[in-house]
């Protein structure tokens, strides 16, 4: 990471993705797209998802860890290219609490991530607790500084990167349609680091700050059910030139899923050098699916998986991680199941989903004969390794994962003297 930091700032193009997502088959289909090279891989996880409580994919960080690992070894990717992060470690699941509550859970939560070996700590305190009245900046940066205090207690010989910073899109995507974006303005870049480097050093957490090595800023990208806001970079211009004024560092660009590859090029290529992306990867398998479904359809075959109509149901009757989301209009349907900010991502775990799945899966690697018909729905590689349900997946999700790749454009082999 600091070597990749270096370059960035010594004006050279490097960048690396930020994989945030903990669906198996998107993270298998990452490590297969980075086993034959030599570049680190960053997998990310948000402090709704894995926590000390088990967030709500049921995983605290050590299981996260370990379940990331046993994948990677699957792929025949070594852990050692790993890099473990976590996103938005703060207050923010307990935030319905008062904020002393809220910040011990939040302490917990930190020292659960970093005994965990996790080594990239985005630092957000960001979000008001029950009992707050109008949350600063200043305090913000406060808690952040506590939280940092914790990482460092708990680190031991592993040397912890830092991100801070809150300004970023709403997770998982905006809730309504907007008619533009503002891009953060250099003078609160600027701010955003010197409250940190206040409240770091009242904690005497000097060593700390210098390896601070991302701020997060808005560039002016983001994306809703149905729109997606492109890149500009002449809109971006400024804030990308301020990022000489702060000391070791890169900006962290949130929510990059869906933009073109030469926005991803243009982002890294102005400094900001890590590139989160979620709800893409976890689209493009349910495309994937889709494509499975829409073959299986059409093949003569006595049981069938019902696949979508059996995600319809089970949505249906568990509405929480959409309702808020989707619009009640005549879109409704059609968004909860094809919008942007993919919804299904929650429920793929779900028994019955995972049932049918099974039996997706089983028809369609039946159908290997079926050339014509799986070349409507599927663009997959004449020379064949996997089944062909692994392929299409594959296809989709790896398109993503090698747009991404393919903006960063770093490998071990540029390496330049990380930052000290």
């Amino acid at each position: 990471m600091k070597q990749i930091i270096a370059a960035s700032r010594a004006g050279r193009h490097a960048g690396i993705p930020s994989y945030c997502t903990a669906h198996p088959e998107t993270l298998r289909a990452i490590f297969r797209c980075y086993r034959d090279n030599d570049k680190p891989i960053l997998i990310e996880a948000t402090c709704n998802q894995v926590n000390q409580d088990g967030g709500y994919t049921g995983m605290k960080p050590v299981d996260f860890r370990e379940f990331v690992f046993a994948l990677a070894r699957e792929a025949d990717v070594v852990t050692s290219r790993i890099i473990l992060g976590g996103d938005h470690l703060g207050p923010n699941p307990w935030k319905s609490l008062s904020a002393s509550q809220a910040m011990a859970k939040a302490r917990d939560l930190v020292r659960c991530y970093v005994d965990a070996g996790f080594t990239k700590i985005h630092l957000d305190a960001s979000m008001a607790c029950a009992d707050d009245q109008g949350l600063v900046e200043t305090e913000m940066a406060a808690r952040a500084a506590e939280l940092c205090s914790v990482a460092e207690k708990y680190s031991g010989s592993a040397e912890l990167l830092y991100i801070i910073g809150t300004e970023v899109p709403i997770p998982g995507g905006e809730t309504k349609i907007l008619e533009g974006l503002a891009v953060t303005k250099p003078e609160a870049a600027l701010r955003t680091y010197e409250l940190h480097q206040a409240a770091f050093a009242k904690r005497g957490l000097e060593a700390a700050l210098a390896c601070v090595i991302g701020i997060v800023v808005q560039p002016g990208v983001d994306f809703g059910n149905s729109q997606i806001f492109a890149f500009d970079n002449a809109k971006a211009a400024k804030l990308a030139s301020t990022i000489q004024q702060i000391p070791n560092a890169v900006f962290e660009a949130h929510s990059t899923d869906y933009q073109t590859p030469q926005a991803l090029h243009d982002l890294v290529a102005s400094h900001f050098a890590i590139l989160k992306v979620g709800p893409e990867l976890t689209a493009a398998y349910r495309e994937a699916v889709v494509a499975m479904a829409c073959i299986e359809d059409r093949m003569p075959i006595a049981i069938k998986s019902n696949i979508m109509s059996v995600i319809a149901d089970v949505m249906n009757a568990d509405p929480k991680y959409w309702q808020g989301y989707i619009a009640s209009d005549n879109r409704a349907d059609l968004l909860k199941i094809y919008g942007l900010s993919d919804r299904i991502r929650y429920y793929w775990p779900d028994s019955a989903i995972q049932d049918a799945l099974k039996i997706l899966h089983t028809n369609i690697d039946g159908a290997s004969g079926e050339i014509g018909l799986i070349a409507q729905f599927a663009n997959l590689p004449e020379r064949r390794t996997l089944s062909l349900s692994q392929e299409i997946i594959q296809a989709r999700v790896g398109a993503v994962v090698n747009k991404y790749s393919s903006a960063c454009r770093w490998s071990c082999e540029d390496s330049v003297e990380p930052l000290h």
